[in-house]
């Protein structure tokens, strides 16, 4: 805690010498990416925190931090209930907090590379409302005072052959850029970096876990791209592989570059882009018109080169997680029970056998007994539990392939679980399943489905505090905007080769949790008799459920039937490519279930 203390006195003092009577940290760096690396992870240092989303806001006399539903748990063990005070994200904004903090004239300042223009704007007249005055500085305040910082990690960039992609560079260029003019507009600013890795056709090496090089670009109605990028990212041959009409600055040279836009109409994702560079564009003369970043969609509708490919990476996926849990069945049954990282890596050893892997998309998440109460449980920022008999283990992973990104989460049975864990499993299961069968209209959105996923839930008197499903890359993010499944407002529908998550669960705090995930594709329904065209989903997961830990009384025969019907499926695809005895511990685990 002393450390903590010492790091919040510096950064009061500089704060003071600045005239600023707050200052806003977000868990966030210049790309707004989920995946920060380490020598960004201010908030990290500032408080300890290790969770992927949060705010931490720092007053002369107080400080407190901002989490979400999934980190209320996690925040109180990490975080110095002494030092910072805790609130809830959605529930408590932070501008809000802010306006009753302090008084009329107070000087709130942030870091404009860190936040969304949309929050800047927000935030702005949230605070302006209470006679406070939001100021930006650049000069990042938690940089001065961390003096340990780590250097960046620069590496060449990836080119990734048609093969895997479908498209080439060109061809995306020419046919986002005619979505651009469509809109009037003379240029978009492509923010994110994974729309400028899918759209230039490359991946990067320097993040942990997420494939993207560490960009921004603006690409011109004509096709033509300026990519800011460290030119240490660019490797030999990159000039070849993207074809003519990409011209590459370094991002030092990005705000007189971005200056040079005047008159001229510039589309961008206030929600996605940072502040900084739309403020730049705008004090350059340029006019910025609201719009989607114009790669997303088109990024998030895979065609049939990358359906094929992820679907490739699945059944390898699934063969490394289904050696894994037979391994760890017969662990278990063998009286070794070991702790939560030596089944991480046990895991990890098996997938990297596999071809084309990378590396994991995310931490796992190896979650023993009450551990798994916490949905985003970590156990590299704790001492590693150990199994302990007659609870449940929560096991959510995935990799990273050349051809395609996987993320699955099962929970199994060690020992006898008990009959409370057994009904609630099966009361995420069915969920799971509703969603799965369900068939629906085009223009669909992921809101309007959530609900399936929650209804027995919801009828016993439960829930769980995070959304039902996430959007997924190919060789990209894990977490892939802007199609997902939750109860928040989303008005993206779902289009075919679109591919989510499927992922409802329950927390007990100090207890128990669960998650049943698999990967969907979105894709035209077989036709039929259908009055209107409809959409279904099509699981590309490919791991049995643990039956085990199953109410059966619980399940429709429409329910079972889906259950024997998957795992069937699994044994066919999966078992020829199994040997010894982690192909007996498929076929048990895949023996029909009956009422």
């Amino acid at each position: 805690m002393n450390t903590i203390a010492q790091r919040l006195t510096a950064i009061r003092e500089l704060m003071a010498s600045a005239g600023y009577d707050a200052l806003v940290i977000p868990r966030a760096d210049e790309y707004l990416g989920e995946y920060i690396p380490t020598h960004n992870e201010r908030l990290r240092w500032i408080c300890g925190f290790t969770g992927s989303a949060g705010v931490v806001i720092v007053l002369r006399d107080k400080a407190a931090i901002f989490v979400d539903g999934r980190y209320t748990v996690q925040v109180r063990r990490e975080v110095f209930g002494e030092l910072f005070e805790y609130h809830h994200l959605i529930e408590e904004p932070h501008a809000r907090w802010l306006t009753r903090e302090l008084p009329a004239g107070a000087r709130v300042a942030c870091d404009p590379r860190l936040h969304s223009l949309r929050w800047y704007q927000d935030t702005g007249k949230t605070l302006a409302s209470a006679q406070l005055e939001l100021i930006t500085d650049t000069d990042n305040l938690v940089d001065r005072c961390w003096l340990d910082r780590p250097a960046p990690r620069v590496r060449p960039a990836l080119l990734l052959a048609r093969q895997y992609t479908g498209e080439s560079c060109s061809s995306k260029r020419e046919r986002i850029a005619g979505a651009v003019a469509e809109q009037g507009c003379d240029a978009a600013l492509i923010f994110a970096p994974d729309s400028v890795s899918w759209l230039l056709n490359i991946r990067g090496t320097d993040l942990p876990q997420l494939p993207v090089v560490q960009s921004f670009a603006m690409l011109r109605a004509t096709g033509e791209v300026t990519l800011f990028v460290d030119i240490a990212r660019i490797p030999e041959g990159f000039a070849g592989h993207v074809g003519e009409g990409v011209q590459v600055l370094p991002e030092s040279d990005a705000a007189a570059a971005l200056s040079t836009y005047q008159g001229q109409k510039i589309l961008a994702d206030r929600q996605t882009a940072n502040a900084w560079t739309q403020l730049v564009l705008e004090r350059g003369g340029a006019t910025l018109v609201v719009g989607e970043d114009p790669v997303l969609i088109p990024k998030a509708c895979k065609n049939s080169v990358e359906l094929a490919g992820t679907r490739r990476a699945h059944i390898r996926d699934a063969v490394a997680e289904i050696r894994f849990l037979a391994w760890l069945d017969a662990e278990v049954s063998a009286g070794r029970l070991h702790d939560e990282a030596v089944l991480s890596d046990k895991l990890f050893s098996f997938r990297e056998q596999g071809e084309h892997f990378h590396e994991c998309s995310f931490d796992t998440i190896s979650a023993a007994g009450a551990n798994a109460a916490m949905c985003h449980y970590n156990h590299r920022n704790t001492v590693p539990s150990t199994l302990q008999m007659d609870t449940a283990y929560l096991l959510d992973s995935g990799g990273q392939y050349t051809d395609g990104t996987t993320d699955i989460t099962r929970t199994v049975a060690i020992g006898d679980a008990g009959a409370d864990i057994r009904r609630m499993f099966t009361l995420v299961l069915k969920g799971h399943i509703a969603l799965d069968r369900a068939r629906f209209p085009k223009g669909t959105t992921g809101t309007q489905l959530d609900v399936l996923a929650r209804q027995f839930l919801w009828q016993a008197g439960f829930d769980y505090d995070h959304g039902t499903g996430h959007g997924v890359g190919v060789f990209l993010s894990v977490h892939e905007a802007p199609q997902r499944i939750s109860k928040g407002p989303n008005g993206v529908a779902l289009c075919p080769g679109m591919i989510v998550s499927n992922e409802p669960g329950y927390y007990r705090d100090g207890a128990f949790g669960m998650r049943c995930e698999n990967l969907l594709v979105v894709r035209e329904a077989q036709p039929g008799t259908d009055e209107t065209p409809m959409l279904e989903f099509e699981a590309i997961t490919l791991v049995p459920f643990d039956t085990r830990l199953l109410d059966v009384r619980l399940l429709s025969a429409a329910e079972l039937a889906w259950l024997n019907a998957y795992h069937q499926h699994v044994a066919a695809t999966i078992g020829p490519l199994l040997q010894g005895s982690a192909k007996g511990w498929l076929q048990q685990a895949t023996r029909a279930v009956s009422a």
